[in-house]
């Protein structure tokens, strides 16, 4: 078992990622599964109704805008609808909705549901349990769990809640241990069911950095558990972090599924102050054709999930989708 001592994820030298001479992309740009985020979808209909209690005609209605802005695909997330809470009736009713809307769903997202919370801990890792069994019956084949829990007071006022950190990480080893066993007892599920696990990589968890996921997932040491490397949630930070190129180098060979947004970020030496906002893929500090290039050259061949903060999420979402598939690489004869 690695040793859990946090690793401050600073000080690497910015690697160069070499541009392979040749790749073997594992779908077309145009083929590829990007699918669009729900960040802007709230949990209760207008009225306050659950969305989860909305009669299908109207999940129907409220999916139309994804549609609307070009996806094929969409990211089911649990912020939206439990759908693992769901009954076998309703759940197969959003899986007839989702056919008529013609959206397939790549992967599903159990949000802010730590399995190793010291009170809830229990409680999700069951509705984990449940989340998988749903997304194995909506056709998804990835479930994407993270290890960071429901949003503070401070961090619901704030402008953008990652300005108020919240620690997620636990010192007591024994919690280590247990959130290894537990993501082993799911990537057994999910095997079982013909999914796969993605973590996502977070600021302040044991993902809290690409040096330590890759220590994470090697205690797991299952292969049905691979990694998000959403690089956005850990270079808004505002506070010293690894380079983007740093955090590929590591995270790639182990990326099976991924979340890209990108964020400005603005750094003064001489005070120490950093400041960050969200922005497009191909304005902000990633330089995602690089990175993209770099993950397939690994063997990337998973969807991505086109996130963004703040605004119209949904329509950056298209602006970045057309984006990937202007960068993303054909076959390449060596």
């Amino acid at each position: 078992m690695a040793d859990t001592t946090p690793t401050p994820p600073v000080h690497h030298e910015r690697p160069r990622l070499a541009d392979p001479a040749a790749l073997s992309p594992a779908h077309s740009p145009e083929n590829w599964p990007i699918a669009a985020a729900m960040l802007q979808f709230p949990a209760l209909d207008a009225d306050g109704t659950p969305v989860s209690e909305l009669v299908p005609e109207r999940w129907r209605r409220l999916l139309q805008p994804v549609v609307d802005a070009g996806f094929a695909q969409l990211e089911l997330s649990t912020s939206w609808m439990p759908f693992g809470e769901l009954p076998p009736d309703r759940l197969t009713a959003l899986g007839e909705v989702l056919a008529d809307a013609g959206l397939s769903v790549p992967g599903i997202c159990v949000v802010r549901q730590s399995v190793i919370h010291p009170e809830r801990g229990e409680r999700n890792l069951a509705v984990t349990h449940r989340a998988i069994d749903a997304a194995a019956g909506l056709g998804a084949g990835i479930v994407c769990l993270g290890l960071h829990d429901a949003l503070t007071p401070e961090q619901r006022r704030a402008l953008w809640f990652w300005t108020a950190p919240q620690d997620e990480r636990y010192a007591d080893p024994e919690v280590y241990r247990l959130a290894v066993r537990r993501f082993r007892e799911l990537g057994d599920h999910a095997r079982s069911a013909g999914v796969e696990l993605s973590l996502e990589l977070y600021e302040n968890t044991y993902l809290g950095s690409a040096d330590e996921a890759a220590r994470f997932l090697d205690d797991i040491g299952h292969d049905a558990v691979g990694l998000n490397p959403d690089l956005g949630n850990l270079l808004r930070q505002q506070r010293p972090t690894d380079s983007w190129e740093y955090l590929m180098s590591v995270a790639a060979p182990r990326a099976n599924y991924w979340h890209v947004k990108n964020y400005l970020r603005l750094e003064d030496p001489g005070t120490g102050t950093v400041l960050t906002h969200p922005t497009s893929l191909e304005l902000g500090i990633v330089n995602y054709r690089a990175a993209v290039r770099h993950a397939i050259a690994h063997g990337f061949r998973g969807a991505f999930v086109v996130e963004h903060y703040g605004g119209d999420g949904l329509g950056d979402g298209t602006t970045n989708a057309d984006y990937l598939r202007r960068i993303l690489p054909r076959e390449e004869s060596r």
